[in-house]
């Protein structure tokens, strides 16, 4: 029987770790691959075609909803499968409008992400409970749909990752770097981007940014 190949993308080591434990011990999934973040997620993808990605959504460099969008982009074959700490409708949402086939809080039992695997690689789509509760609930047809986010729609993939590096601190010339464009485009990308949510200052746009959960919500240091 062939087994059902997972690509692992999450920036933090020890979830890594743990979620490659618990999937190895079954005798039908394999673990093929594991991304720190989205942009290497987009490249890993590509090179070893998972039939199944695991897909966390604040992550530096590039964010879970642009590394969803580029791999189905990329590759229609594979199946993501969102696993992240944010359940709010509005990232749900998201991931829905650009292609995930699935979306698991953390807090997730370990059976319900087993099963997730399985039925999304079976083509179906798969909810943690409490998400599907709301999907059943009145209203919950479009959210199910995935329609687009007023404001997130408006942005081009280019735009979307040229803000997230502004909000994490980014200078225009390391922006152009990481992403081997011109410093001139960057700061095109950035003025056309922040010109669209109508922000014009770091301040609101790192709030925008963790509001999107592109970054992740760091908390203040213990005294």
């Amino acid at each position: 029987m062939k087994k059902i190949a997972v690509l692992l993308v999450d920036d933090h080591a020890v979830v890594r770790q743990g979620l490659r434990a618990l999937l190895e011990a079954e005798g039908d999934i394999a673990v093929v691959g594991e991304a720190d973040n989205g942009r290497e997620a987009v490249v890993l993808a590509k090179k070893i075609l998972p039939d199944l990605v695991l897909m966390d959504l604040a992550m530096p460099g590039l964010n879970g909803l642009e590394a969803t969008r580029q791999i189905v982009r990329n590759l229609p074959s594979a199946r993501v499968l969102v696993l992240t700490s944010y359940g709010d409708d509005d990232y749900v949402t998201q991931l829905l409008e650009v292609g995930a086939s699935g979306y698991l809080v953390k807090q997730t039992a370990a059976a319900d992400l087993l099963k997730a695997i399985r039925e999304v690689h079976e083509g179906n789509a798969f909810f943690s409970p409490s998400i599907a509760k709301r999907l059943r609930q009145p209203g919950g047809e479009a959210f199910r749909a995935g329609q687009p986010c007023a404001k997130t729609g408006k942005l081009t993939p280019r735009e979307a990752e040229v803000l997230q590096l502004v909000a994490e601190g980014f200078a225009n010339k390391q922006i152009a770097a990481e992403l081997s464009i011109s410093i001139k485009t960057v700061e095109k990308h950035r003025q056309q981007a922040m010109n669209k949510l109508n922000i014009h200052d770091i301040a609101r746009l790192t709030r925008y940014a963790l509001s999107k959960g592109w970054v992740e919500r760091v908390a203040p240091a213990l005294i």
